[in-house]
């Protein structure tokens, strides 16, 4: 599971919390499993005490009930290190939800494709951290307003990758119907739909089907999950727009959905639920300390195969036609006996 592309633009430098003059603070994010059986986690509160930080280490953040809020950092934090996968990382995401504390990631996990640092470079990411020398990278968030039948207001949540709407009964599909700027567009039966942002369109949303969306682009995408229609295709709006999506009652063995905000924050929705999906006008403030291009990230994380089959193939025939002329031309060697007396 991006915001502006790290090229240089949309780049800022870090903010200096009003707090920074006397003691610094830092708050260190990780997994139950690594803050006991990771030495990782031990030497970077050491590390970042050593350079003057006043350090808390948070390695258990219990989902939240849908709609309600989440607990935050105090406002003078300089930086949250996560140290773990991208699950880490949005469960960091939602102490500085709202603030403007950046958040680095160092990959202790799987991909880490939200992760500035391996772990191997701890040392040189502790240093960067005491010296303020990183860029700050903001990504989108979606925000999202859930209208159920019988209640005057609606509950409020918001996702950094994806809000993802999914049948409860696994032997029906869900009814949805889809609106854009409050437009009707379409209708189906599916297993469900996911809205993403750039940063969610290489999670969920990528394994079922949709496309990557770059950084740098403020947009918003609908992916449907094996919807029963000819033309249900992945949607992309501008951050201006919005999305709509209402669970229909027109199934009498529908018995409603489920909706969930980056696989934490849930819950059951009845039918004639309505659920709107529109740009936040706060981010994420990613701490970037390279200048490493979008693109690169894609390639390097998916290990993605930037030579085509065909290209490779002709690659092989190639190597394997310069190496027997190779065989031929060595000395000593003779494609046929040579039967000259004193050879």
């Amino acid at each position: 599971m991006d915001l502006r592309p790290n090229t240089g633009e949309g780049m800022s430098l870090p903010d200096v919390p009003a707090g920074a003059i006397g003691v610094r603070k830092a708050v260190i994010v990780t997994h139950p499993r690594l803050a006991t059986g990771s030495p990782v986690v031990a030497d970077t509160m050491a590390a970042l005490e050593s350079c003057g930080f006043d350090v808390r280490l948070i390695d258990k953040i219990d989902p939240r009930p849908f709609g309600q809020p989440t607990p935050h950092v105090d406002d003078d934090t300089e930086i949250v290190v996560v140290l773990g996968g991208d699950g880490t990382i949005l469960r960091a995401a939602e102490l500085v939800k709202g603030t403007r504390v950046p958040v680095l990631g160092v990959n202790l996990g799987h991909v880490g494709f939200l992760a500035e640092f391996e772990s191997f470079e701890l040392e040189e990411a502790v240093r960067r951290i005491a010296s303020r020398d990183y860029t700050i990278d903001e990504r989108m968030i979606a925000d999202m307003e859930v209208w159920i039948p019988g209640r005057d207001a609606p509950l409020r949540d918001w996702a950094l990758n994806d809000i993802t709407l999914e049948h409860t009964d696994r032997g029906s599909m869900i009814e949805v119907g889809i609106e854009v700027d409050g437009v009707a567009m379409s209708s189906f039966g599916c297993d469900g739909v996911i809205v993403s942002t750039p940063t969610g369109s290489t999670a969920y949303a990528f394994s079922a089907g949709g496309p990557v969306i770059w950084p740098g682009v403020e947009a918003l995408e609908l992916t449907p999950l094996a919807a029963h229609a000819l033309f249900a295709r992945p949607l992309i709006i501008g951050s201006k727009s919005t999305f709509g999506i209402e669970i229909l009652d027109s199934s009498p063995s529908s018995s409603g959905g489920w909706i969930c905000c980056d696989g934490r924050r849930q819950g059951r929705v009845p039918n004639g639920t309505r659920v709107i999906v529109r740009a936040s006008d706060s981010h994420l403030r990613l701490a970037r300390l390279e200048d490493v291009p979008f693109t690169r990230r894609l390639v390097t994380k998916f290990d993605l195969p930037v030579i085509g089959w065909r290209e490779q193939s002709k690659r092989t025939a190639h190597a394997r036609w310069n190496g027997a002329a190779d065989d031929e031309a060595t000395p000593g060697i003779s494609a046929t006996p040579d039967t000259r007396e004193g050879a």
